[in-house]
């Protein structure tokens, strides 16, 4: 393959480490692959942006869904997503996903993750939007994702895996084929090393987690910002699907001009029975969809701003007053204590809601064994696109598809290394070029693009809104490129920069997928094309980036990813077989 050449301005590394695998991120995805590789026997390494606990895992309220609840299949579980997916999940990986998925959980048991169970000790489950079936366990009633992290963050010290903690992954390293050599990163002065280094292995496994950062408000901690495939652009990899982008929708409203991570009301409270209602108390969903507030996510969150748009009001409301404080204390303490810190009282109160930026379903392309278009690079979690999510993510299926497309990677690296003795020769990287062939940011771009995002490509988007994003973006981006071609200076290398270059990068493509696709789909909503089109647009928009730092795009003819790697098929699953399901007209 062909590599752009691109790459961060910063730093030559000042030291190095050698490993079989290094494993870039520390939350459900990152570390399950770091487990397995480790068992499998390779030399691991997990490089994690901020501490090992603080990714986006351990903010997830609801829980994690599998097939485990007396009546309930795999068959049913795969329904309900492909539904959710609107037309655009691969049937095939979702089927991957919904049979391997209650072993998978049942693997995290073993690990040492505690489930909250019933009297009888078998595990509680619950409903969310878009789910038939009572599929969703959680621990710690809101605290499911602060459990799993706990759980394999000491899985993984107890294994004595090597780790290098408050570092920023920059670019991936490859070898003069093109092959993935490992990549640099630069420790933000708390970890085992100071400054830019370097981690040199065979293969690389992206699990940095969402991009949510690139909006005003968002559920995402501020080290969401998109890291992982603006890596993967720059070193020629592709991505997919990066319009559908989940609003959750009901996320705590702070006032119009909150920035930053905002707390999340999970849906797990609507789950239990909570009433979306206007200022006036009426039910607003009832009526609009079967599951009424239990819809997919992106019908709720259409409502919700449909609604608020007729109200000419801000936010929303959702009343679960009639829960009692017992069932608030013990079923959602983390969320009765975010609102009473902001001075709501979901006991007495309803609580205002309205949508905000919560979950990329696309991300860098994979097939079934999370192979990236770049050989030796792996994604899985928030940042891959897998195909299983489609259009719009079915609540809670992030943490479950974290944990099988882990496993599945952990399987092709171990395979791949037992066909070449199990420690494969690292293969030796490019030497890097003395001119930077990145131009950065300033640090106060970083509020700039959330500006131009949340605008133009926000939860409503129209051709007009994503034209003066996209033209304000690429202004941005020329300023930054003529100052470098003027005269040789690009921002200061740090932290700020490179994640204020890394949104630009996430964003530019995220609105040039959004102006490509002319219909409205899952949680890609035109005004200006209120309808879904099947016949020009159940297919994926693919974007890579070119060497002069130009975006190439193209649509597949069809909703079925393409191979990753050329010559390549996806492998056959192992999986109990599932009916087939018709394919959506």
């Amino acid at each position: 393959m062909t590599t752009t050449g691109i790459r961060l301005h910063a730093p030559a590394p000042g030291w190095s480490l050698t490993a079989d695998v290094v494993v870039v991120g520390s939350g459900v995805a990152g570390l399950t692959a770091a487990l397995r590789c480790e068992a499998a026997g390779l030399d691991t390494v997990v490089v994690t942006k901020a501490r090992l606990d603080d990714g986006s895992t351990r903010w997830a309220q609801g829980g994690i869904a599998a097939a485990l609840g007396e009546g309930d299949t795999p068959g049913q579980h795969l329904d309900d997503t492909l539904v959710a997916g609107a037309g655009l999940c691969d049937e095939e990986a979702v089927r991957i996903l919904v049979t391997e998925g209650p072993d998978a959980v049942r693997r995290l048991i073993s690990t040492g993750a505690h489930f909250d169970t019933d009297d009888e000790g078998g595990i509680q489950l619950t409903r969310e939007g878009g789910h038939h079936r009572r599929r969703i366990a959680h621990a710690g009633g809101d605290a499911t994702g602060a459990e799993i992290s706990r759980a394999l963050v000491e899985a993984v010290r107890a294994r004595g895996l090597r780790t290098v903690e408050n570092a920023l992954v920059l670019d991936l390293l490859t070898d003069a084929d093109g092959r993935t050599a490992g990549v640099s990163l630069h420790v933000m002065g708390e970890g085992q090393h100071d400054g830019v280094g370097a981690v040199h292995a065979p293969a690389v496994v992206l699990a940095t987690g969402g991009m949510g950062q690139v909006f005003s408000a968002t559920t995402n901690p501020s080290v969401s910002t998109g890291d992982g495939v603006a890596l993967a652009l720059r070193a020629g990899a592709e991505v997919s699907d990066l319009e559908f982008v989940q609003f959750h929708p009901t996320v705590l409203f702070l006032g119009p001009d909150a920035e930053g991570q905002q707390p999340l009301v999970s849906e797990a409270v609507r789950g239990e029975g909570a009433h979306l209602v206007d200022a006036d108390g009426v039910r607003f969903m009832t009526g609009q969809h079967e599951l009424a507030e239990l819809a997919p996510r992106d019908i709720v969150a259409k409502a919700i701003m449909r609604r608020m748009q007729e109200q000419d009001t801000e936010h929303m409301f959702l009343d679960a007053r009639h829960f009692g404080a017992d069932m608030w204390e013990h079923r959602f303490p983390t969320i009765l204590a975010a609102c009473r810190a902001h001075g709501i009282d979901p006991v007495h109160d309803p609580v205002p809601v309205a949508p905000a930026a919560h979950y990329a379903s696309g991300g860098v392309r994979t097939d079934s064994r999370g192979r990236t278009t770049v050989p030796g690079l792996y994604a899985c979690g928030e940042v891959a696109c897998t195909g299983v999510h489609g259009a719009n993510r079915l609540a809670s299926n992030s943490l479950l598809e974290g944990l099988v497309y882990a496993e599945s990677i952990a399987a092709d690296i171990a395979a791949g290394r037992a066909g070449n003795g199990l420690h494969a020769r690292v293969p030796a990287p490019v030497e890097r070029s003395e001119t930077p062939a990145h131009p950065l940011l300033p640090p106060e771009a970083r509020f700039a693009i959330q500006r131009i995002m949340s605008e133009g490509a926000g939860v409503l988007r129209s051709a007009d809104s994503l034209a003066r994003a996209a033209d304000q973006l690429e202004r941005l981006h020329k300023e930054a490129r003529d100052t470098l071609a003027e005269n040789g200076k690009t921002a200061e290398p740090g932290t700020d920069t490179w994640e204020a270059t890394n949104l630009l990068c996430v964003a530019r493509v995220l609105v040039a997928a959004a102006q490509r696709r002319e219909e409205t789909r899952g949680c890609h909503w035109r005004e200006d094309h209120a309808d879904r089109d099947d016949t020009n647009w159940r297919r994926h928009i693919v974007v890579r980036l070119n060497p002069d730092r130009t975006l190439a795009a193209h649509t597949t003819d069809t909703a079925d990813f393409p191979p990753t790697l050329p010559g390549t098929t996806l492998p056959e699953t192992v999986s109990p077989a599932l009916p087939s399901r018709p394919q959506e007209q």
